[in-house]
């Protein structure tokens, strides 16, 4: 479906609750799962990522097909490899055929998996047969994803002896890793990250004891809301002291001129605006690359100039979000350079644009979700592909017309206002 979307008429406000963590709840059902014992999960996101961990985790041996969900091809890899019986073929989508997963493959056959590329070296599908894993030590390039590190940690303990894990390189997304080994934590598992090590030991989960927070990234269209519009926005369900490194949403957006009460009136997490904004943003977004799009998208709209690092493992999500952002925000006038292959830069630079801007979202739920907001300031923009926002925000759409935003057939023409006779 394509959307046409038309801001509200007037002062824009809405108290939304933002789905549960995907990045809590897929951990949360990859742990759960290696648990002996352990009830089924109630309280996990509902979206498609969660849905093809569920999906996979209840289909038995075959093929399993995630489709376009990289984290769960990531988790599920390590999983099979370490579970005894399993014997799968692991696919997905065709973007998903071309995300790399060799580091992660190469990892456990080093510890004794039985992977084999059903297709081409280093990419989905893949054909693996679980086995018990001696485990032992191992050196993990930590530059190339979190998520990586992340599958390894959590079957680590269900390893005959452990696991120790030497990094090489700064590790991407630190955070990710951080909760990983906190949920792992709740789950009785304990660890010790030092320096360039993590050490995991051999033990069994038991239930986690942790509850699945607001997905703080799924606030950051909200965010961009109110920097956009100085509104009244509350989000329900954000945890303060949050385990998901996106929580710095809030600290970003303070200089993006959204202050952040965490004491609101109804009880939520209050967006207010505040006149105070940066004249310019310079970060470095290793540790949350996912807030990059909307923040991107902000600093255009406000006219801020920035610049941007540590945007590597952007190039590799559901596109290559780097060069989308160039491409889709070029329809908007504004002329963003890429620097290198990981920086990003605007001096403020913006050209006549001479039609209405349709925007592609490439298959990609956070490009959706970081342009529909441009609607405040261009009116009638279209969202392509709208629908992909199911795969972490099912809701989305329909929280934004709660805010007072109309949403229409984004293949119909244009709708011109109505004419006044006085």
């Amino acid at each position: 479906m394509n959307y046409r979307v038309i801001p509200p008429d007037g002062f824009v406000a809405a108290r939304v609750t933002v789905p549960l963590s995907k990045s809590m709840s897929n951990r949360a059902l990859i742990i759960n799962a290696m648990t002996a014992g352990a009830a089924p999960l109630q309280s996990v996101a509902e979206c498609d990522d969660t849905r093809a961990i569920i999906d996979a985790l209840a289909a038995g041996n075959g093929t399993v097909n995630i489709g376009a969900a990289g984290t769960a091809m990531r988790f599920l890899t390590a999983y099979y490899a370490a579970t005894e019986g399993s014997d799968v073929v692991l696919d997905g989508s065709e973007r998903m055929r071309h995300r790399p997963v060799g580091p992660l493959v190469d990892a456990l056959k080093s510890l004794g998996a039985d992977i084999e590329y059903a297709a081409e070296e280093g990419f989905p599908p893949l054909k693996i047969k679980g086995r018990k894993l001696q485990g032992g030590e191992i050196e993990v390039d930590a530059s190339v994803s979190s998520q990586f590190l992340s599958a390894l940690l959590m079957v680590a303990p269900v390893m005959e002896q452990g696991l120790k894990i030497k990094l090489k390189g700064e590790p991407v997304s630190r955070p990710y890793i951080v909760m990983t080994l906190k949920m792992m934590e709740a789950a009785g598992v304990e660890s010790d990250f030092y320096g360039d090590e993590i050490a995991v030991g051999h033990r069994n989960y038991r239930p986690l004891s942790i509850a699945i927070e607001g997905d703080w990234s799924a606030a950051a269209p909200w965010y961009q809301i109110e920097a956009m519009s100085s509104g009244a926005i509350s989000v329900a369900n954000l945890a303060k002291e949050s385990c998901q490194g996106d929580r710095v949403l809030a600290d970003i957006y303070s200089r993006l001129g959204v202050d952040t009460d965490w004491e609101g009136e109804e009880g939520g997490t209050d967006l207010l605006a505040n006149p105070d904004q940066d004249a310019r943003l310079t970060l470095d977004f290793t540790p949350m690359p996912d807030l990059v799009p909307a923040v991107t998208v902000t600093c255009a709209m406000l006219g801020i100039p920035f610049r941007f690092t540590g945007l590597s493992t952007l190039r590799v999500k559901e596109c290559d979000r780097v060069q989308a952002l160039v491409d889709e925000l070029a329809k908007t006038g504004t002329v963003i350079d890429i620097e290198a292959p990981d920086v990003m830069a605007w001096e403020g630079r913006r050209v006549p644009i001479t039609e209405m801007p349709r925007f592609a979202t490439h298959d990609d739920h956070r490009m959706a979700m970081a342009l529909a907001p441009v609607a405040l300031y261009i009116p009638g923009i279209v969202i392509e592909d709208a629908e992909v926002v199911t795969k972490s925000y099912p809701g989305f759409w329909d929280d934004l017309r709660a805010a007072g935003f109309t949403l229409l057939d984004g293949d119909a023409p244009m709708p011109q206002p109505e004419e006044n006779d006085d």
